[in-house]
């Protein structure tokens, strides 16, 4: 099932961006295997670590001088290896790119880093955080006169990072197909993060953005897009950008005839006050339920907890309930070679001895009693 049926993903394990970009690529048919370490452990219950789903994993010591022989061993029948560590880690421990490269040479190798694989910073340990801080974009996020805001890790890890390591990876296992060739695909989230920002960049040359949080068009600057509080303490999101949608916005919202016009910055403080103070009269579900259908550009501001519920989410099964969990469903959608759920998150060696055995790996009770690999 699945565009990518019949790929094999062998994920050096990792957090953040590779597991989620190796959980995508197992969404679309992608046969993934998992690598964890003998100690693997963290805070999430395994059953719930749901960017573990539609994999199997395996647990190989790296640190036994054999390991490197059961991952090159495991990667001559793989599409794709995926690995996060620090540059020249993976060379240490005998699995980087030249390492595999040599035992498979159609093979895609994806490094996943924060920083790159050169410069100043690309030893140093970081987060999300630190990688969206120093490529202006979480300057950009905010409200005038406040602190920068932390959009969880959406932004950097799995927006930069996440989805670009997918993209170079589907790319360059295109290319390899056609050239019998594989290559080094290398994606940093400080590299993402700026390309996301390509928007803005132009903006600014253009002198249409200024370089200053919470006065532009679509940082909270603009009274019609920002989310305004109801009567219930609860918010509406406004994104009434074009002419013909903040008409029907602030007809809708009965706000008053004397309203200046939209793009009069200067009375945008007053524009801005007026608008909060009708949201303040109806709760969010009276609002929701008069915005409803119409071309406003108006929408609640749910929870997660409340996301599956809403009308048009659960009209599309963008959430299911599998294996106990309500999670996201996978996406894209394809006519042809449709995707669906696969396993619930294995718990770390879950699937030693049958993943390395359906690999190709025929001695695994002689790697078992040595210790280079674990059966959970």
């Amino acid at each position: 099932m699945g565009p990518l049926a019949g790929v094999r993903v062998l994920e050096i394990g990792g957090i953040g961006p590779g597991p989620l970009a190796a959980m995508v690529l197992a969404d679309l048919g992608a046969e993934v295997l998992r690598i964890d370490r003998p100690d693997e452990a963290g805070p999430i219950p395994p059953e719930y670590n749901l960017l573990h789903r539609g994999k199997r994993s395996a647990i190989v010591d790296l640190r036994h001088p054999d390991g490197a022989d059961v991952i090159a061993r495991l990667a001559r029948s793989a599409d794709i290896v995926t690995e996060a560590h620090r540059p020249g880690v993976a060379e240490r421990l005998r699995i980087g790119p030249d390492d595999l490269l040599a035992v498979n040479p159609r093979l895609v190798y994806g490094r996943m880093t924060g920083w790159g694989q050169d410069g100043p910073a690309a030893h140093t340990a970081g987060h999300d955080i630190a990688y969206i801080a120093v490529t202006g974009a979480l300057h950009a996020i905010g409200r005038a006169g406040g602190p920068p805001q932390v959009p969880l890790n959406l932004l950097g890890d799995f927006g930069a990072g996440s989805m670009f390591l997918v993209t170079g990876l589907l790319a360059a296992l295109l290319e390899a197909r056609a050239s019998g060739r594989g290559q080094v695909v290398d994606v940093s989230i400080v590299d993402g993060t700026a390309v996301l920002s390509t928007l803005m960049h132009g903006l600014m040359a253009s002198g249409l953005w200024r370089d200053v949080r919470g006065v532009n068009l679509l940082d909270t600057g603009a009274p019609f897009y920002d989310v305004y509080e109801t009567s219930d303490g609860r918010h509406m999101a406004v994104g009434a950008l074009e002419p013909q949608f903040y008409a029907e916005f602030v007809r809708l919202l009965e706000a008053g005839p004397d309203l200046p016009d939209q793009f009069d910055v200067a009375a945008w403080p007053r524009l801005r006050a007026r608008f909060a103070e009708v949201f303040r009269t109806r709760t969010m579900a009276q609002w929701t339920e008069l915005f409803e259908g119409s071309d406003a550009c108006v929408a609640p501001v749910v929870s997660l907890a409340e996301a599956p519920h809403h009308p048009q989410l659960a009209a599309r099964g963008t959430f299911v309930s599998a294996h106990g969990v309500v999670q996201p469903a996978p996406t894209p959608r394809f006519s042809r070679t449709a995707t669906r759920l696969g396993s619930p998150p294995a718990a770390p060696g879950e699937h030693t001895r049958a993943a390395l055995l359906a690999w190709g790996i025929d001695d695994v009770p002689h790697l078992l009693d040595a210790g280079v690999v674990v059966q959970a």
